[in-house]
């Protein structure tokens, strides 16, 4: 019997408990690092608020974690790299404090060695190219740390690509190119690396430039579809078929992870928050002056709260919205090319309805197979798709170094 199914369940259910926690379930986005470092979070913690600690990923089956290393661009300006390595550091201790439970994998091989030792895979994700500073060296170094792939761009432009984030904000200063000479260099290092190439965040532009540019597959870390919720995040049905053929002629293409937040999968929900966010961002702006004032560090943990107990205040939508996402990208782009990127404790806890943590997310294997998705489909979905790709960045990397080797 597969692990966490009961026989006290209707044929249904027990149909979709076999299929679930007979997956390797990869969940590519999490922003718990934040709560490490900020609210001395700690794995084995209750919840307290949040989408993901030990308890609830192993009561959904959650297999492998890529932890998210988000530096704040403006509040961490001209400490990037600082921040960045105090966030990895974070995530390392939390792996040696629960070593019987969570190991550290820097491989697709090491993701299913954790499964079959009933552990928790966590790696490691930058969220935003400004953490190597510009640095081709420092991306190295992220590397040799565990960092096993890198969002081009945050909400924030860089010096070298541009991101899908507001034009109208000025402090950051679009590039027009998309991505210069210095970002494609940063495109093929990373492939010579092994480090996935992620293309959530970044501008339409900058999408289809990369995608041209790198040698191995691509990934969307956490973005949802665009036909269906018009955001900038998302992507259109172009860049989904784009994706999918991503990597080259030999390639299997490329993976996009559907992010939970209601704000990317629900078009009413994201037009609630447009109407409040001038409100919002009010708020955020006087705890910053606040914390100011009183000589205390203002911590993104503060301006989630503001943001959640907005955000609160709007009706989720239904679980059934995120099967929708999943559905039309398996369409347009193949069932090949979709699995979950949930962005758990990066979304102020606004998750569809019965979506509360990483303990449900058999829900989503249930709704899936209600769509009359096959359970060798649910498993591609749960993770196998995302596991392919990082198999294949690591073979164009290693064949990338044999050609250096040669040359």
């Amino acid at each position: 019997m597969a692990r966490g199914v009961t026989r006290k369940t209707s044929p249904g259910a027990r149909r979709a408990a076999q299929v679930h926690y007979s997956a390797l379930i990869i969940d590519t986005h999490a922003d718990t690092p934040q709560r490490f470092l900020d609210e001395q979070f700690d794995l084995a913690d209750p919840l307290n608020g949040g989408d993901l600690n030990i308890d609830s990923a192993r009561a959904g089956n959650l297999g492998a974690e890529f932890f998210s290393i988000w530096v704040d661009p403006t509040q961490f300006k001209r400490q990037y790299a600082r921040r960045t390595l105090e966030l990895i550091d974070s995530v390392v201790r939390q792996v040696a404090a629960h070593s019987d439970r969570v190991v550290l994998a820097t491989s697709a091989d090491g993701i299913e060695s954790a499964w079959r030792d009933r552990k928790l895979a966590a790696l490691m994700g930058i969220e935003g190219g400004h953490s190597i500073e510009n640095s081709l060296a420092l991306l190295r170094q992220y590397y040799a740390l565990g960092v096993r792939y890198m969002t081009l761009t945050w909400s924030n432009p860089n010096d070298w690509a541009d991101s899908s984030g507001r034009v109208e904000l000025r402090t950051f200063p679009h590039i027009r190119p998309g991505l210069t000479k210095f970002g494609r260099k940063v495109v093929r290092e990373m492939n010579r690396l092994g480090m996935m190439v992620d293309i959530s965040h970044v501008s339409d532009r900058t999408f289809y430039r990369t995608v041209a540019v790198s040698a191995a597959p691509v990934i969307a870390s956490h973005s949802s579809a665009r036909a269906l919720c018009d955001h900038p995040r998302n992507m259109t049905d172009e860049m989904l078929r784009a994706v999918a053929h991503s990597g080259g002629p030999r390639s299997k293409g490329g993976v996009v992870q559907v992010n939970f937040f209601s704000g990317f999968l629900s078009q009413a929900f994201r037009d609630a928050v447009t109407e409040i966010r001038p409100k919002i961002d009010r708020e955020i702006a006087e705890a910053k002056r606040r914390a100011q004032r009183n000589g205390r560090e203002f911590v993104y943990a503060v301006e989630a709260r503001v943001q959640h107990r907005h955000l609160d205040k709007i009706a989720r939508p239904p679980l059934s919205i995120l099967i929708d996402h999943i559905d039309h990208i398996a369409r347009v782009a193949g069932v090949e090319h979709v699995g979950l990127g949930s962005d758990f404790d990066g979304v102020s806890g606004q998750l569809p309805e019965g979506l509360d943590s990483a303990a449900d997310l058999p829900k989503i294997t249930q709704g899936l197979l209600d769509r009359g998705y096959s359970p060798e489909d649910c498993h591609k979905i749960l993770g196998a798709n995302v596991l392919r790709v990082f198999r294949e960045v690591e073979a164009v990397s290693k064949r990338e170094k044999a050609r250096d080797q040669s040359g």
